[in-house]
């Protein structure tokens, strides 16, 4: 794909008008929401879309999520439901994404082939005001490189994608940080968690009544497609090497590897070595999931050889 001139466009009423005349025209805009950055394309165009996947490098058998700006302008393109009502009150516009039967509106090329569409009602200001301004939905999945971590930034699209996006709406820092809570409720009276995120199951479970499950598997890349994003072996992954532990004590750096040692919250001794890293002070779960990707790729760049 050709080279292009990324614009970095603060959130105006004029940035608005610029990103909706590139998306009505099939072309990509990257777009704040409260989880990660996206980059967005007109959900009805098979062309369109079909850019998203050639800019990311990403497979066709990974289904895209669809972003509307109402449950109302959902319903148009799916099967409701009876369990929809209930979630979208409850949870939308917000992190939870749905898997539901689609209708023929939706392209096959935005499910992946499957009967089936995945769909959001996204809270974030600056990408409500966008769909709002547009008459169609838009595919969204993270603004970076396939596989690798999701963007929670302006710069981070910009360092991935920046010569391969006409704009990116930037809106500063996510305020979630990670993806979005996906469950599948095609089968009725049952709930399955396809990708967990910033919605729980407990949640779900006491807002519904329906008990969640929660084990989704998890696929190699390869030709069969699989039923939401986030669900191949290998995603949101930095290039240098990661494992994860439960107690400090179980490490065994090599001293011949430089180490970045991350912990959930700041460690309660004394002397801390310089490639120890925390997530949240105090161990509070927004913060962690907030500045989890942002720190990973900070850690990436680091010229670390292990990050634990």
């Amino acid at each position: 794909m050709k080279s292009v001139k990324t614009k970095l466009l603060k959130v105006d009423k004029t940035s608005i008008e610029v990103c909706s005349d590139l998306l009505n025209n099939n072309e990509l805009v990257a777009v704040p929401t409260e989880t990660v950055y996206g980059l967005a394309a007109n959900a009805l165009n098979v062309e369109a879309v079909r850019k998203i996947f050639s800019v990311k490098g990403r497979p066709l058998i990974d289904p895209l999520i669809t972003h509307f700006s109402s449950v109302a302008l959902a319903e148009k393109h799916i099967y409701k439901p009876k369990i929809l009502n209930q979630l979208s009150e409850a949870f939308w516009p917000g992190p939870l994404t749905v898997i539901v039967r689609k209708r023929n509106s939706i392209p096959d090329i935005v499910t992946a082939g499957l009967d089936s569409v995945a769909i959001r009602i996204p809270g974030h200001p600056a990408f409500r005001m966008l769909l709002e301004e547009l008459d169609f939905p838009l595919a969204a999945p993270s603004a970076n490189p396939f596989g690798y971590v999701s963007p929670t930034n302006a710069q981070h699209v910009l360092d991935g994608l920046g010569d391969r996006v006409p704009a990116i709406l930037d809106a500063g820092p996510t305020s979630l940080g990670i993806e979005s809570t996906i469950i599948d409720i095609r089968e009725e009276g049952a709930i399955k968690i396809l990708r967990p995120g910033p919605i729980s199951k407990e949640q779900i479970t006491e807002m519904t009544g329906i008990k969640v499950r929660s084990n989704p598997s998890f696929h190699k890349k390869g030709d069969v497609s699989i039923e939401a994003p986030g669900m191949l072996k290998t995603h949101y992954s930095p290039d240098t090497k990661l494992i994860l532990f439960e107690k400090y004590e179980d490490l065994r750096p090599s001293p011949t590897k430089k180490t970045a040692v991350v912990f959930q919250k700041c460690p309660s001794r004394e002397n801390i070595e310089s490639n120890v890293y925390w997530l949240s002070e105090n161990g509070d779960l927004d913060a962690i999931a907030q500045n989890l990707f942002r720190l990973i790729r900070s850690l990436d760049n680091g010229k670390y050889d292990l990050i634990c």
